[in-house]
C-alpha cells in the first residue's frame, strides 16, 4: 500500500513559478517510478512528467523546456518545478505511483494560471 500526498499548488500569474511536491509513505520510495498527472475542467487526466526510480525522465510535450520533475529518495520525496506557466497549465496535478497490484493516487493539488 503506498500512500501519496501533493502539495504545493496555488494561484500563479502567467509567467510566475510554482514547485510541486508528493510525499510518499507505505514503500520502499527508491524503488518506485513516480508521475505527475493533471485534469483540467471538462478534460481528461494527462501525464506531465515521468521519473524513472533511476532518474530517469520524461515529459509531455506541453511542457518540456518548462517543467523539471526531480526526486529526493531521502526523503521519500518527488518535486515538479514548474517555470513559465501559461493558463493552460491550470487544472488539479497528481502524483502518481504503481506497483504490480495497483494503481496509486494523490489527492491532487489545485493549479491556478491567471492575471
Amino acid at each position: 500500500q503506498v500512500q501519496l500526498a501533493e502539495s504545493g499548488g496555488g494561484l500563479v500569474q502567467p509567467g510566475g513559478s510554482l514547485r510541486l511536491s508528493c510525499a510518499a509513505s507505505g514503500t520502499r520510495f527508491s524503488l518506485l517510478n513516480m508521475g505527475w498527472y493533471r485534469q483540467a475542467p471538462g478534460k481528461q487526466r494527462e501525464l506531465v512528467a515521468l521519473i524513472t526510480r533511476s532518474s530517469n525522465t520524461n515529459y509531455a510535450d506541453s511542457v518540456k523546456g518548462r517543467f523539471t520533475i526531480s526526486r529526493d529518495n531521502a526523503k521519500n520525496l518527488v518535486y515538479l518545478q514548474m517555470n513559465s506557466l501559461k493558463p493552460e497549465d491550470t487544472g488539479v496535478y497528481y502524483c502518481n505511483t504503481r506497483d504490480l497490484t495497483a494503481n496509486y493516487w494523490g489527492q491532487g493539488t489545485q493549479v491556478t494560471v491567471s492575471s
